[in-house]
């Protein structure tokens, strides 16, 4: 699976992946992981509604850090028909 982690060390890649730098992708983070918390906040289910329970109990998404989710949508973006690529 394609993550921020194995891309970050390869420029190049990057770059055609998502057509961004690792620059222009790292000032944008920051806004992305506000507007993502604001959106989603943690205390809340996905209906909007209170948790009953504390977040964390179930498995782990298969996008769990924010450079990820972000990466996920540059990629789907810069490359819809290439599904080799998300795989």
């Amino acid at each position: 699976m394609l993550n921020y982690k194995k891309c970050k060390d390869r420029p190049r890649d990057f770059l055609a992946a998502t057509s961004r730098t690792l620059e222009e992708f790292l000032q944008v983070l920051p806004a992305f992981e506000a507007a993502y918390l604001q959106r989603s906040p943690r205390e809340l289910t996905h209906e909007g509604k209170p948790r009953h329970r504390r977040g964390g109990g179930g498995a782990t998404g298969a996008l769990p850090r924010m450079a990820d989710k972000l990466l996920c949508i540059f990629v789907s973006q810069t490359t819809p028909p290439l599904h080799t690529m998300h795989a």
